[in-house]
């Protein structure tokens, strides 16, 4: 099994929020793999690997940055493999992470998803991928599907929950 997706993290104090993008892509069987790499610790190491993953398979790149922010832009510039940039709350409330990784220049675009919110990156992952794998959009289809009937049953089980002046 080869990965069609990458995820990457500056470093592995991001796991707990990337473990959400895991989990997903897992569920949805897809071959990823997880790799951490720092845009100011081993920039060497991130050209090389944003460089060479079109050539090794990799579809889309999730790429996971606090503070600064940099390692998913600094990807983008080096690949022409779609990247979803998930900032991760560590200083600021992850408002900084969130500026420097949506505020890219014109022709280096990262997609960004909410902060800390790597299920959604995974998600987005996902769609991109389903336009080119029937099977895949039927698993997510199924996906969406479920979450429409979690809140179909969640309205019904308001109507359970009385109030005096509940009508």
């Amino acid at each position: 099994m080869k990965p069609i997706v990458s995820i990457i993290m500056g470093s592995t104090s991001d796991l707990p929020v990337m473990e959400k993008a895991a989990a997903f892509l897992n569920d949805m069987q897809v071959p990823f793999e997880m790799n951490a790499l720092s845009a100011h610790r081993t920039p060497e190491a991130v050209e090389a690997f944003a460089k060479g993953a079109a050539s090794r398979g990799i579809r889309v790149i999730i790429a996971a940055a606090g503070m600064a922010a940099h390692l998913p832009g600094v990807i983008a510039a080096s690949t022409t493999v779609p990247v979803i940039g998930v900032p991760i709350k560590s200083t600021l409330e992850g408002m900084d992470a969130l500026l420097a990784i949506v505020q890219m220049p014109p022709g280096i675009p990262v997609a960004t998803v909410g902060i800390n919110a790597a299920q959604n990156a995974g998600i987005l992952a996902v769609q991109m991928l389903a336009l080119s794998d029937a099977d895949l959009a039927i698993r997510f289809a199924a996906f969406k599907e479920s979450l429409k009937r979690k809140i179909e049953k969640a309205n019904e089980e308001l109507k359970t929950v009385s109030y005096e002046y509940k009508v």
